[in-house]
């Protein structure tokens, strides 16, 4: 794989673990006075984490079976 398609993969992997924390610990997230629903961490962890799965299976070399 590339450096950078790595690097972007890590990072996408990073996000989706921080909203996995989120939601475990139920920490509060405020936004100009309002409070971001946890629920949303949800989907935070999901998209992210496919996003890493996804370029990671597209930029991996192409061997036996594949």
């Amino acid at each position: 794989m590339k450096p950078v398609t790595t690097l972007v993969s890590l990072l996408l992997v990073i996000v989706s673990l921080a909203h996995l924390v989120r939601l475990v610990l139920d920490v509060p997230i405020t936004v100009d006075g309002l409070e971001v629903p946890t629920w949303l961490s949800v989907i935070g962890f999901a998209a992210p984490l496919a996003l890493a799965w996804l370029l990671w299976r597209e930029n991996r070399p192409l061997g036996k079976g594949n």
